[in-house]
C-alpha cells in the first residue's frame, strides 16, 4: 500500500490530504476567505501569509485524521500551477522541505489535473475515454481525457475571456451581493425567475467551428451590467432575484450545452464536472437532467471536493505515483501559469 500525501495552496485555501490506492484517508482545510472579503477579491500577499500560518497545522490534521505517521508517507505530491505565485511558493518550499528531510519522491502536478482526480474518490476510476468540464473562478475548460495519469489532456475548448466563476463575482458586485459570488448569486436566484430577463448565450450556438467548445462570460457580464444601470437611470428597482436567476441560467445553459455536444461529437459517454462552479445547485440538477436525457453518464464530485482542497492533489498524486512516472527531484518552481497538458508538470 502506497501512501501518497498532496498539499494545495495555489489561491486562498491550504489544503492537504493523504490517499491510497484511490482512497482517500485524511484531509485537512484552511481558508483565508474571511481576509479577503472586504476587498472583494483574493490579496496574494493575504493568501501567502495564511498559509504560512496554517501549512503545518493543516498536515498535522490531515494525519491525525488519518491515524498516520509522517514516516508512513510514501510521496508527496503538490501543486505546482497554476495559481497565485506567492501562494504556489509557499506550497511548493513546505513540500520540497517534507520530501528532503523525509527521503520521499516529490511529483509537482497540475492544480486543474487536481479537481478531475477529486472525483475518482468518490466515484472511482475514470473509464478509458472522458470528457471534463472544468469551471472555476479562473478556468472554464473541456477537455478530453485518456488515462488521467499518463496520456496528454487534449483541450476541446477554453474561455476567450471570464471564466465562469469570475462572471459570477463580477455580477455579484454589481448586484450588491457579497464575495465570493457564486454562493451569493446562487442564493439570491432562488426566489427569481430565470426567464425574467433576455440575457445571451454567448457562443453556444456559434457557427464558428473554433469556437463550438469555446466560453465568454464577458459579454453575459456586461449584458447584466447593462440591465442594471438602465434599471437605475430610469429610477426602476434592481429586481435582484430575476437577474441573478437569469444569469445563472444563461451560464449553466452554455456550460451544459456545450459539455454535451462535446460528449456527443467525440462519441463519449461519460462527463465530469469538477471545479468550485460545479458546486452550484442549479448547474447539477440541469446537468442531472440534461445528461440523462443524451444517454450520458455524469460524475460531479460532492461539494466538500469541489472547491480547492488538499484531497484533490493527493488523489491526482497518487495516480501519478501508481503509474510509475518518475519523481519531479527538488529543481522544479511554481509556475503560476502552468499550462494544462499533463497532469505531472516536470
Amino acid at each position: 500500500m502506497t501512501i501518497t500525501l498532496g498539499l494545495e495552496t495555489s489561491c486562498d485555501e491550504t489544503g492537504v490530504g493523504l490517499v491510497s490506492d484511490g482512497v482517500l484517508l485524511g484531509q485537512a482545510l484552511a481558508s483565508s476567505m474571511d481576509e479577503h472579503i472586504r476587498y472583494g477579491g483574493v490579496v496574494p500577499e493575504v493568501a501567502a501569509r495564511a498559509h504560512l500560518h496554517s501549512v503545518n497545522s493543516c498536515l498535522r490534521e490531515a494525519l491525525a485524521e488519518a491515524q498516520l505517521d509522517l514516516t508512513q508517507v510514501d510521496a508527496i505530491a503538490v501543486t505546482s500551477g497554476p495559481g497565485l505565485a506567492s501562494s504556489l511558493h509557499v506550497g511548493v518550499a513546505a513540500a520540497k522541505g517534507w520530501s528532503l528531510a523525509l527521503g520521499k519522491p516529490l511529483y509537482a502536478v497540475h492544480h486543474v489535473a487536481g479537481h478531475v482526480a477529486a472525483d475518482t474518490l468518490e466515484h472511482g476510476p475514470l473509464p478509458d475515454r472522458s470528457i471534463a468540464l472544468i469551471v472555476s473562478g479562473g478556468h472554464s475548460s473541456l477537455l478530453k481525457l485518456g488515462d488521467l495519469a499518463t496520456d496528454p489532456i487534449i483541450h476541446l475548448g477554453d474561455t476567450l475571456d471570464d471564466a465562469a466563476g469570475e462572471a459570477f463575482d463580477k455580477v455579484a458586485r454589481l448586484l450588491g451581493l457579497a464575495y465570493p459570488g457564486g454562493p451569493s448569486v446562487q442564493r439570491a436566484a432562488v426566489d427569481g425567475d430565470p426567464a425574467a430577463i433576455d440575457l445571451p448565450r454567448p457562443l453556444l450556438n456559434s457557427r464558428d467551428e473554433r469556437h463550438r467548445y469555446a466560453f465568454s462570460f464577458s459579454g453575459l457580464k456586461s449584458a447584466v451590467a447593462r440591465h442594471v444601470q438602465s434599471a437605475q437611470r430610469n429610477g426602476r428597482p434592481i429586481q435582484t432575484a430575476d437577474v441573478a436567476a437569469s444569469f445563472q441560467q444563461s451560464v449553466v445553459d452554455v456550460l451544459v450545452g456545450k459539455a454535451i455536444a462535446a460528449c456527443t461529437d467525440h462519441a463519449i459517454d461519460t462527463l465530469l464536472i469538477v471545479g468550485g462552479v460545479a458546486a452550484n445547485a442549479h448547474l447539477r440538477e440541469v446537468a442531472t437532467e440534461r445528461c440523462a436525457a443524451a444517454g450520458i453518464t455524469l460524475r460531479i464530485p460532492p461539494l466538500r471536493l469541489c472547491t480547492d482542497n488538499g484531497a484533490m492533489i493527493a488523489a491526482i498524486g497518487d495516480l501519478v505515483v501508481r503509474s510509475g512516472a518518475k519523481p519531479s527531484g527538488l529543481e522544479f518552481s511554481a509556475d503560476s501559469s502552468a499550462p494544462l497538458d499533463r497532469s505531472l508538470l516536470i
